[in-house]
């Protein structure tokens, strides 16, 4: 189910909350429930793989501080090796899980590429819709349960619940147990914290419905002409099209967990912070997808040693951190190499040219709005051949003769030129420090009004058009 859909705002969300609002000893089960729904209403079937899951996850926290009986001499060391054996388990089967659904055939493919002939064979499983965020939700429970962080062991519906949660089930933000435990146990809900957070809800549902999707149509017309036969000012056009609608489809989604988190009396983690005012590489990825950089940072990066153990170990560590961000975004060679190409970036700053560019405010942002956009058309395009053409028509190349050029740029300007100023606007501190300024006042709360019924207008005449990071 699509937060935005006519089913999630006019059917699924009044009749949950007014159920929600009415038995508030219930709060954590009815939430249960009503997320195992909402997933179910796209995912019938693999509402029993998240299920399992849980109940796996949740025995191996149980068991991580179970305390058989034995002699007082014996107790700590044993139950220090129980609680390794328990996590090494517990990673063990989530990756597994993960690897089998999500990288298998990409896996066997690429070996069966390798031998020219089939060795492996593929499985073609459906990819669960959230499994890589409630993955790394789950293991991030585990582990912090294994380094003290987390005292004890939640009980099965709070745990349940914490990773089954639907604002952010299916496209995070990744939400570690101990920014939500407090409220878990009990909490209250105010009519302030309803009416604040579908103002919230309210400013994502535009963020998707009227920036994002409108302005996807763009990068779909250029590359439906056809990649590899663009004339560069098209081929960046189309490039800025996407980094667009990849940053207010994720950015709105975001919006709106952290709106309907605020309805249910949770404070979700914010996952943007402006990354566009960025003036590196290294600052941008500081400020885009914070909860997936916070999780890395904390999970991999740290424990490898981070940049504590000379340069050359902080190169290898990165190189590890961004490799496997690449293929936590999807099972192809392009996210691979998406993730090497940020790596000798961010590698590269890291050897100080990134602190001078921090410090230059129109160099910085100059190279920023030029790199970014270009890493983003290699997280988009998965066919190498196309993703060559269309890298080679952003440097002004062309190996055939190009089909889309100043006449068809100039008819493109003219039809999305409001939206694509629109857009400039929005990635910019200036809407969001107007709104949380100002979000109670009439000449707020009168256009998301407008914002709302537009939307809703959209949804109901449009094309379906699901969030981008569900793909993940």
């Amino acid at each position: 189910m699509l937060f935005s859909s006519v089913g999630f705002l006019f059917r699924f969300l009044p009749i949950f909350m007014i159920i929600y609002l009415a038995f508030p000893g219930y709060r954590n089960l009815i939430l249960l429930l009503g997320s195992l729904i909402f997933y179910g209403v796209g995912e019938p079937y693999f509402v029993l793989l998240l299920l399992l899951s849980v109940l796996i996850n949740y025995g191996f926290s149980r068991y991580m501080f179970w305390e058989p009986r034995s002699p007082q001499t014996d107790r700590k060391k044993k139950a220090l090796r129980r609680r390794k054996m328990t996590l090494t388990a517990a990673i063990t089967f989530d990756l597994a899980v993960l690897f089998l659904f999500k990288y298998w055939d990409f896996a066997a493919g690429s070996v069966n590429a390798l031998a020219g002939k089939t060795i492996c064979p593929l499985l073609s499983l459906a990819l669960p819709l959230g499994i890589s965020f409630y993955t790394f939700q789950m293991l991030s429970y585990l582990i912090d349960l294994y380094r003290g962080t987390e005292k004890r062991s939640a009980g099965f519906l709070s745990f349940a619940t914490y990773v089954c949660m639907f604002p952010q089930l299916i496209a995070g933000p990744i939400v570690r147990y101990g920014e939500v435990s407090a409220r878990m146990a009990g909490r209250r809900v105010r009519i302030r914290d309803i009416e604040n957070g579908f103002k919230l809800f309210t400013l994502g549902l535009g963020l998707k419905v009227l920036l994002a999707n409108q302005i996807g149509t763009l990068w779909n017309l250029i590359m439906t002409a056809g990649a590899g036969r663009l004339h560069m000012l098209v081929a960046w056009l189309g490039a800025f099209a996407y980094s667009f609608q990849l940053y207010f489809d994720f950015w709105g989604y975001s919006a709106m967990a952290m709106g309907l988190g605020k309805m249910l009396g949770f404070s979700i983690p914010r996952n943007f912070d402006n990354p566009y005012v960025a003036r590196s590489v290294s600052e941008f990825w500081r400020r885009w997808h914070m909860t997936l950089g916070s999780w890395f940072r904390e999970y991999v990066y740290f424990p490898l040693g981070g940049s504590r153990m000379g340069r050359m170990k902080t190169v290898r560590n990165l190189f590890i951190v961004w490799a496997l961000t690449g293929l936590w975004h999807g099972a192809d060679w392009n996210f691979v190499l998406w993730g090497v190409v940020l790596f000798l970036l961010i590698a590269l700053e890291k050897t100080g040219f990134g602190k001078w560019l921090e410090n230059s405010r129109v160099v910085g942002h100059i190279y920023l709005l030029l790199l970014i956009p270009a890493t983003w058309v290699i997280f988009a395009i998965t066919d190498m051949g196309q993703l060559a053409g269309y890298m080679g028509n952003l440097a002004g190349y062309h190996r055939e003769e190009i089909l889309v050029g100043t006449t068809q740029l100039l008819r493109y300007l003219k039809e999305y030129g409001a939206l694509l100023i629109a857009c400039v606007i929005f990635a910019t501190p200036l809407p969001g420090k107007a709104y949380w300024k100002w979000k109670d006042r009439w000449f707020v709360v009168l256009p998301l009004f407008g914002v709302f019924w537009w939307a809703v207008y959209e949804i109901v005449t449009g094309s379906n058009n699901p969030f981008l990071y569900f793909r993940f």
